[in-house]
């Protein structure tokens, strides 16, 4: 299997879990990702396969190096996790494109030429907009169309850096930072920006996956953003301008979701806060602070995703999607109670779970190039604390007002099963971090994280944070309120385009209408007296075609008649 690409394997396991009837679907849902994953085991970094496209340019599809494993691993990891918790679902449109979306992330990981890149990149934005279509309401159907048109323009900018690029003889996917930052780095940037949520990029996640399918979910929050990551680290690794976007985007995300009252969407900000960690680490550009990154994206993938399966079954089972409306939910699901803490400790960096031993990583590395940048990620840390493990954990879980929720159906086994599975990982990792540092991809010392000045540290900093949240705990209560985050500022005017243009375009075709049916009346009227044609006074009165104006004279047949007949009987005399 050393020669089969992971994300092929998904991409056709995808086409064929859509045309199997839903029994054998299951199965695919599974069989693929653990194909995926085997395929991806058995790939050796240095792996650097290609062929020739259009006779003179080569297309790079697989490449390993470092990187690109450890990207690949947790992308088939969660992909297999994503499958079994999507295995109950009938809708085959979403079976394909969940498989296909986990498929392109591989792609893009597994790229080293620009066009593979691309091609898979944009297979991503296809594939994965219909995960949120395929709800079914009037609210994801506008999420839809919002998300695809900006994902639309992350494409385009990105397709034409990428043709600049090429058509200079830059073929192969590099580091652009010391290089020139002409107009192709910058619409590279673009394109990247828009799927790592940079502001003002990042209202697309808050306003799309809550709309998602409850499976389809997990799948969004798990690639789109890391690819993006990876991307980062591959192309604008150590431009320092990016460690203070990664500050701003941490903060800013995580104040919007100490605002937020939507289960989902509080998640979704906190993609964008954790991606913030992540792009300040690569603009430090260190060792540290790229193996910081990655680390950090391979546990966000799994915790995370963890998040959305919790929440997913918290709606699946009761129909509630909003915090002020649920209560108590540690009698009623106590699985998923146990499941959602392993995920909120984790991702709120607690020893001894997952986040302990990857979150410090990048946060560490800014303490290098600013004391400052390290003190706003800390801060956005807290944040992270107070709105995940805190407030969501105590509102959701623990208070013992139930609010009238009452589970409407059991959560289905399989969708126990992989949350039990991420929970794991969570605590596997966690417990024994050398399972996740044997994959750094750069060279740095070895790392004890589990060290008495660094747990005591934590434990300090997260015992402050709780003491405001206890003293105002009954004012922490979210409510339902609309928050305006940065893509007021261009969803509002572009609305306002969306509808003059739909409205101008009306009218063009209301005019065209107009201008047929005139020409047809007329052309219909001219065709109705076809003599008219020839007569010399075109601008004379018409009058109605009357067939008696020219009808043939009765005399004109009886003189042929005649005519034929006395030449027969001429003919036949002479013979005689």
């Amino acid at each position: 299997m050393s020669n089969l690409h992971p994300g092929i394997i998904l991409m056709l396991m995808g086409f064929i879990a859509a045309i199997v009837p839903k029994a054998l679907r299951r199965v695919v849902l599974v069989l693929g990702p653990v194909l995926a994953l085997g395929a991806m085991l058995t790939l050796p970094v240095g792996t650097d396969l290609s062929t020739t496209f259009m006779n003179d340019y080569t297309l790079h599809y697989l490449y390993v190096d470092k990187l690109a494993y450890i990207f690949g691993f947790v992308f088939a990891v969660i992909a297999l996790i994503g499958g079994i918790y999507a295995c109950h679902n009938e809708n085959r449109m979403e079976a394909l494109c969940a498989l296909g979306y986990a498929g392109g992330a591989l792609g893009v990981t597994f790229a080293k030429d620009w066009l593979t890149l691309i091609f898979f990149w944009e297979s991503m934005a296809v594939t994965s907009v219909f995960l949120v279509w395929c709800n079914h309401t009037p609210e994801s159907r506008k999420a839809a169309f919002r998300y695809i048109l900006v994902h639309m323009l992350g494409g385009n900018f990105l397709l034409a850096g990428i043709f600049m690029k090429v058509s200079q003889g830059d073929f192969l996917v590099s580091n652009l930072v010391a290089g020139p930052h002409d107009l192709a780095f910058w619409a590279i940037f673009l394109g990247v920006a828009v799927n790592t949520a940079i502001p003002p990029f990042n209202g697309w996640i808050a306003d799309a996956y809550p709309e998602s399918t409850l499976t389809g979910g997990v799948f969004m929050c798990s690639f789109t953003t890391k690819v993006a990551v990876y991307s980062l680290i591959r192309i604008f690794a150590g431009w320092d301008i990016l460690v203070w976007v990664g500050c701003f985007m941490a903060l800013n995300s995580a104040c919007f979701a100490v605002m937020e009252n939507n289960m989902r969407k509080l998640l979704s900000h906190h993609i964008s806060s954790q991606v913030g960690f992540m792009v300040a680490a690569i603009g430090v550009g260190s060792a540290l602070g790229l193996n910081g990154a990655a680390t950090l994206a391979f546990s966000n993938i799994v915790y995370k995703g963890l998040l959305f399966m919790c929440t997913g079954a918290i709606i699946y089972a009761t129909g509630i999607k909003r915090i002020n409306e649920i209560g108590n939910v540690k009698k009623k699901l106590p699985l998923v109670t146990l499941c959602f803490f392993i995920a909120a400790l984790s991702i709120g960096g607690i020893p001894p779970f997952f986040g302990f031993v990857t979150k410090p990583l990048a946060i560490e590395s800014t303490a290098a190039f600013s004391s400052w940048a390290y003190t706003l990620l800390e801060v956005a840390s807290i944040g992270t604390f107070l709105s995940i493990p805190l407030k969501m954990g105590w509102f959701i879980f623990l208070r013992p007002e139930d609010k009238g929720a009452t589970v409407e159906r059991p959560v289905p086994i399989n969708m126990q099963i992989a949350m039990v599975l991420a929970a794991g990982l969570c605590i596997m990792y966690g417990l024994f971090p050398n399972m996740i540092y044997q994959y750094l991809p750069y060279d740095m010392p070895a790392r004890a994280p589990y060290t008495a000045s660094g747990v005591l540290m934590t434990i300090e900093m997260y015992g402050m944070a709780m003491i405001p949240f206890l003293m105002y705990l009954p004012k922490m209560e979210p409510h339902t309120a609309i928050s305006l985050d940065t893509d007021w500022f261009y969803r509002k005017p572009f609305a306002y385009l969306v509808s003059l243009v739909s409205h101008a375009l009306c009218a063009l075709c209301a005019a065209l209408g107009q201008a047929w049916y005139v020409l047809y009346k007329e052309f219909m009227g001219l065709t109705e007296n076809p003599m008219e044609l020839l007569d010399a006074r075109p601008f004379r009165k018409r009058a109605r075609y009357n067939p008696e104006n020219y009808r043939t004279s009765i005399a004109d047949p009886i003189m042929i008649t005649l005519t034929v007949l006395v030449s027969s009987a001429a003919y036949f005399l002479f013979k005689l």
